[in-house]
């Protein structure tokens, strides 16, 4: 009979989170103060109670699809906790709440700081953000990393709620003297020989545009440059064209350091909030705040 919730012990679920924050037993059981037999069996004994394999044993740990969703219940308990806590007054002076969140390079770099600095001085909080690309950011949501992100994706993660933010535009441009180079001409023959900038190996932004226009992909003669900043300032100084968000475009079309080359084919990208289900009253004036500002900064 596979066992409820309610019926894994804690202490194991604790532990099992404890193993792939610090990626080896040795290390979690000097986080939790015990020896690493006792990290070994108290893993051993929630992966008999659930008949799973809830770890991969490699270097460092890495949990499993099924571990992945009791990191997550742990990772939710302790949230809960801490909640609790600071309604009971029973957390520490001074001490903040820490919130994780996932967040793509973009709007980290144009919106989202911004929101975060819309919050309340109360509660106290602190934040973790990791940045990852807005179509992979579910994915920390999935494994409980994080407890809230900015993502591409309308789907819920399972154990979440989403709402979208709106719409974020992004110019196909170049620097001026590289378009008058490398871009005459339509915009299909153009960008299939041209050098261009992208994000890193991961980021297929700039190949999707190309396919768009009925191109294979983007030239292979490409700039890596794997900062948001650094992206938009290496298409700037000329290395290449690129996919530039519109609010870190405006500037520089005003300056006349940037050149939009293919005006009638901008993209957008539709972003969501997704955040864990919990009754948590950081988690939601994170929440409103990243809303309220989306709402302001973003397309609708």
């Amino acid at each position: 009979m596979t066992p409820a919730f309610a019926d894994l012990p804690l202490e194991q679920v604790r532990t099992l989170l404890a193993v792939v924050d610090e990626g080896t037993f040795d290390a979690a059981a000097a986080a939790l103060h015990v020896t690493p037999s006792a990290v070994s069996q108290r893993v051993k004994a929630l992966e008999q109670r659930t008949g799973r394999v809830l770890l991969l044993r490699t270097k460092p740990v890495r949990a499993t699809d099924s571990g992945a969703v009791l990191v997550r219940l742990a990772r939710q308990v302790a949230r809960l906790e801490r909640d609790a806590s600071a309604e009971l007054g029973l957390r520490g002076e001074g001490e903040p709440t820490r919130v994780s969140v996932a967040v793509n390079a973009d709007s980290l770099a144009t919106w989202f700081l911004p929101a975060l600095t819309r919050l309340p001085r109360e509660p106290a909080l602190c934040f973790e953000l990791r940045r990852e690309d807005e179509g992979h950011t579910a994915t920390l949501l999935r494994e409980g990393v994080v407890m809230a992100a900015v993502t591409s994706s309308p789907e819920p993660v399972p154990g979440c709620t989403v709402r979208p933010l709106g719409r974020m535009r992004y110019l196909p441009c170049a620097a001026p003297d590289f378009a008058a180079r490398h871009l005459q001409g339509p915009p299909r023959e153009a960008v299939a020989g041209a050098p261009v900038v992208v994000f890193d190996r991961r980021d297929d932004f700039q190949d999707a545009f190309a396919r768009r226009l009925g191109h294979a992909g983007a030239s292979a003669a490409r700039h890596y440059v794997p900062t948001s900043e650094g992206f938009v300032e290496a298409v700037a100084a000329g290395l290449g064209w690129g996919m530039v968000p519109q609010p870190q475009a405006a500037p520089l079309l005003r300056a006349g350091r940037l050149t939009v080359f293919a005006p009638d084919l901008a993209v957008d990208i539709t972003l969501y909030w997704q955040q864990w289900k919990l009754d948590s009253p950081a988690l939601a004036a994170v929440a409103d705040a990243v809303v309220t500002t989306a709402a302001e900064a973003l397309l609708r």
